[in-house]
């Protein structure tokens, strides 16, 4: 059922070699260029970007890290990238020094130049220095060593760290998605596990498809995913070290099963079951296979999702009368309800800052992705359609990524599912492009 598991980690293996070396001095905290994301913003912050320098073979790689670059702080809505024909300076001369005001005649506030030079011992150095345009000032210098096939991963590298300078946040962009793709007809659909870098770069197909695959989840301290698979029928929850291509099975489980998720430690893995026709949620321990019940209500209980300090749990049931969130103590104890809004809600999920938690809504036909906080308070709705669901935290709690389903017609025919990312205002909807249809999508930590 795994795909060239073995090919695959070997590939992601090698990407793990990036040193990293500090160039020069950065701008005093109190003069700072920056953008506060807490505070929402309206117009992203015009950035210029110019073509890394390279020399013989480096020269593409260095425009293509350029544009890899761009189009990573582009996404994020809080930056915009400027068009290269507007630069008056040449990317070489801004490299030894840059005019700044060549710059601010063209309305950047911040300056990336950089190099990517091929080393004689084959190695591939990366740097790049950030200015800001007004203070005339470096803010921040980096360097890094890696193999030359590493180039697109060192450019995510390289955005987030320019992310992080501006807006003091983590940035996401060294980061994978793992999903289910889709094909064929709605009524024998496809299903196999695929994962890609999260702008859609590098995709794999991870299953071929001859088993329904379900619910994958990334583990929060490993690159290894969880996930639901019916072998004979039946369902069987598996791990999957997606850096080796190994695999193994957590067991058989008789009836039905459902979206199993990692304990923030990732040794637990927590998940409904349908035992005697009543679904409730249950840990297992990954050291021990012990398996512990943690709710025994007579409703549905389903879609568990660990908080970040592994204390609380977040959950939906119908022992309201309705599909509502809940949340209890990591024991099972002190369960509370926490929505009251009208409609219902599903697919909770804890975001990794532990202020939020999102969800999808239904409400008169239409599917919503909201948040909350973790007592029910400062309800928002993000994103709405005929079918918006199943949401994942980046790993900085900054954006949410999901799938969106377009309405077949009569004939059941037509019809499809796409991934899209939003972030915390609501405004930066993105479509997240897959080779295939796509859904439940799981956001990976930052690549260690």
């Amino acid at each position: 059922m795994i795909v060239s598991g073995n090919t695959i980690g070997r590939f992601l293996t090698a990407s793990f070699a990036v040193c990293m070396l500090v160039l020069g001095t950065a701008l005093p905290a109190s003069a700072e260029l920056r953008i506060d994301i807490t505070r929402g913003v309206t117009e992203p912050m015009p950035i210029a970007i110019t073509d890394f320098q390279g020399e013989g073979q480096s020269v593409d790689v260095g425009r293509d890290i350029s544009r890899v670059v761009a189009a990573d702080l582009e996404r994020s809505g809080l930056f915009r990238p400027l068009d290269k024909q507007a630069f008056i300076q040449t990317a070489a001369s801004a490299q030894q020094q840059p005019r700044f005001a060549d710059w601010r005649v063209i309305g950047a506030q911040a300056l990336v130049s950089g190099s990517a030079i091929l080393q004689p011992d084959g190695r591939l150095k990366v740097e790049f220095r950030l200015w800001d345009v007004f203070a005339e000032e470096q803010m921040t210098g980096l360097a890094y060593y890696t193999v030359p096939a590493n180039w697109r991963r060192v450019a995510h590298i390289v955005a987030d760290a320019i992310y992080k300078r501006i807006t003091g946040e983590d940035g996401y962009f060294d980061t994978r998605i793992v999903y289910i793709a889709e094909s064929g007809p709605q009524n024998r659909r496809k299903k196999q596990l695929a994962i890609m870098d999260q702008d859609g770069a590098n995709h794999r197909f991870l299953t071929d498809g001859n088993v329904l695959v379900l619910t994958p989840r990334f583990s929060p301290t490993l690159q290894e995913i969880t996930y639901l698979a019916y072998f004979n029928n039946k369902p069987r929850v598996y791990l999957l070290n997606i850096d080796t291509g190994q695999q193994e099975v957590l067991g058989d489980f008789p009836g039905m099963t459902f979206a199993p998720r990692f304990s923030p430690d990732g040794n637990a893995v927590i998940m409904s079951m349908a035992r005697n026709g009543n679904s409730d949620i249950f840990a297992m321990d990954l050291r021990t296979r012990k398996v512990l019940r943690l709710t025994n209500d007579p409703a549905i209980d389903t879609s568990p999702s660990y908080s970040p300090d592994g204390r609380q749990v977040v959950f939906n049931s119908d022992r309201g009368g309705s599909q509502q969130l809940y949340v209890m103590e990591g024991d099972g104890g002190n369960v509370r309800r926490i929505s009251f809004g009208e409609g219902r809600y599903a697919t909770p999920v804890w975001s990794p800052r532990g202020d939020l938690i999102a969800f999808t809504k239904m409400n008169r036909g239409r599917f919503y992705i909201g948040v909350m906080r973790p007592d029910g308070s400062g309800e928002r709705l993000l994103t709405e359609s005929f079918l918006d669901e199943g949401p994942t935290w980046a790993p900085n709690g900054r954006v949410l990524m999901f799938f969106r389903q377009t309405p077949t017609d009569t004939r059941g025919q037509g019809g499809t599912a796409k991934l899209y990312s939003i972030d915390l205002t609501g405004r930066n909807l993105r479509e997240v492009v897959t080779p295939i249809d796509a859904s439940d999508p799981a956001w990976s930590p930052l690549i260690p």
